[in-house]
């Protein structure tokens, strides 16, 4: 029973390591943590990742992700999905503002220990796995890695030179699936080691040649990598030259190509339904 005369928000909290006192500085150490992990800039956030907005601090709870910190604004309850043992501290308005990326905040935030994953991660059971060669839109990283988590891929590798899946952009258009989906940065030398381990290699092309395939026809059923190039400029000639087959979106309409995204959604959905179908009808 709550005790006479106590609000329920307060009983929901009260077991919490608050700060009692409201931070007010922008320049309190804690603040600039924070504003530098929304910065990207991981020397100076300790290697921590911020996250900001109730649906991800959900999907990262959910996905049992440790959260260092959680920055809440002044007028702003504390969540019950908060471990007991996270730090949380609160922020005047002002402040709070000052150091997430939104313009319009929903007053909480947190910073958090991205997971880290290595190439074998991504290399269980038939392995299905989505390379992003060289994108630079971070909204495109991020639908992809939703995709993967949502068509079964087993992980995504990115190459130097392509965005990081933890930009702030990314994160968001991601969902969440980023804190499930094995995402690992890799080299090209890496692509050796999945040849070695049976995964055919398949690069996503615009146009169809004599040498490519329309993605209907090509066999996802083994275990392969989907190649996808940069926005603008697609796969580089080295990433083609090791590309064992290539594949494309067969497009009716007369459009030149599609965007790095939709490409590589409909590749893995062309894969999960030939893997469902191989499985069988209550597999």
């Amino acid at each position: 029973m709550t005790p006479e005369g106590e609000h329920p928000e307060q009983r929901k909290i009260c077991w919490m390591p608050i700060s009692e006192m409201l931070i007010s500085s922008r320049t309190n150490t804690r603040v600039k943590q924070l504003r530098a992990a929304f910065d990207g800039n991981a020397r100076l956030s300790g290697g921590l990742v911020a996250i900001e907005g109730d649906h991800l601090l959900a999907e990262a709870v959910r996905s049992s992700i440790v959260l260092k910190a959680v920055f809440v604004s002044e007028r702003r309850a504390v969540p019950d999905i908060v471990p007991r043992e996270t730090e949380v501290l609160r922020l005047a308005g002002d402040v709070f503002q000052s150091a997430v990326e939104t313009q319009s905040p929903q007053g909480i935030a947190a910073l958090i220990a991205p997971p880290v994953y290595a190439l074998e991660d991504a290399l269980v059971g038939t392995p299905l796995i989505l390379i992003a060669t060289g994108l630079q839109d971070p909204g495109n990283m991020g639908t992809l890695v939703r995709s993967a988590e949502a068509f079964g891929a087993t992980g995504v590798l990115t190459p130097p030179g392509t965005v990081s899946a933890w930009n702030q952009k990314a994160l968001r258009a991601s969902v969440g699936s980023v804190f499930r989906v094995p995402v690992v940065a890799v080299t090209v030398d890496d692509m050796a080691e999945l040849k070695k381990r049976g995964v055919r290699l398949l690069a996503a092309v615009g146009a169809a040649d004599s040498e490519t395939k329309p993605a209907q026809d090509v066999d996802f059923r083994l275990a392969c990598a989907v190649m996808i190039g940069n926005e603008g400029a697609g796969l580089g000639t080295e990433w083609l030259r090791m590309a064992d087959e290539r594949v494309t979106v067969p497009c009716p309409g007369p459009v030149e190509s599609l965007n790095a995204a939709v490409a590589g959604s409909l590749l893995l959905y062309e894969a999960s339904q030939q893997r469902a179908a191989k499985r069988g009808p209550g597999a």
